[in-house]
C-alpha cells in the first residue's frame, strides 16, 4: 500500500503593480522531501494579466516565470542556486520579495504522488474556471 508523504507548496503570483497589491496566480511550487521531489508548473493567463495592467512587460514576466522550474530542477542550468539542496532551493524561491513575481505563504499537505498533487493544485488554484 502506498504511503502518504508530507509536502509544502506555494502559489506563484504575478503582481504587475506592486503598489496596488493586485495579482493573478500563475503557478505552483511543490516540495516533497520524502519522495525527493521539487517541482513547479507555470501556467500564465496573459489575458487576465493584461486586464490588470495593459502595460505589463510580458517578456520579462515570461522569462522570470520560466526560471522557476529551472531552479526547481537544479544543476548548472540554474546557476549558483542550482548547486543548493532541493530544500534550500525551495526556501530561496519562496523568500518574500517586493517584485512582480511573488509567492504565497507556504502551505502543507499530504499525498502519495507529489506530481499528481502539483497537477491538482494547478487545476484548483491557478486555472481560471468558466
Amino acid at each position: 500500500m502506498p504511503t502518504h508523504s508530507s509536502y509544502d507548496y506555494a502559489i506563484v503570483r504575478v503582481v504587475p503593480r506592486v503598489e496596488r497589491e493586485e495579482f493573478i496566480n500563475a503557478g505552483v511550487i511543490l516540495s516533497c522531501p520524502a519522495q525527493d521531489f521539487l517541482g513547479a508548473r507555470i501556467e500564465l493567463d496573459e489575458r487576465r494579466l493584461l486586464a490588470l495592467d495593459g502595460n505589463v512587460d510580458l517578456e520579462t514576466v515570461r522569462a522570470n516565470l520560466a526560471s522557476i522550474p529551472v531552479v526547481c530542477a537544479g544543476g548548472a542550468a540554474a546557476g549558483p542556486i542550482g548547486k543548493l539542496s532541493p530544500r534550500e532551493r525551495l526556501h530561496w524561491l519562496v523568500a518574500p520579495r517586493s517584485t512582480i513575481i511573488q509567492t504565497s505563504p507556504v502551505h502543507s499537505g499530504r499525498c502519495q504522488d507529489p506530481a499528481a498533487a502539483l497537477d491538482h493544485l494547478v487545476q484548483t488554484m491557478v486555472k481560471a474556471r468558466p
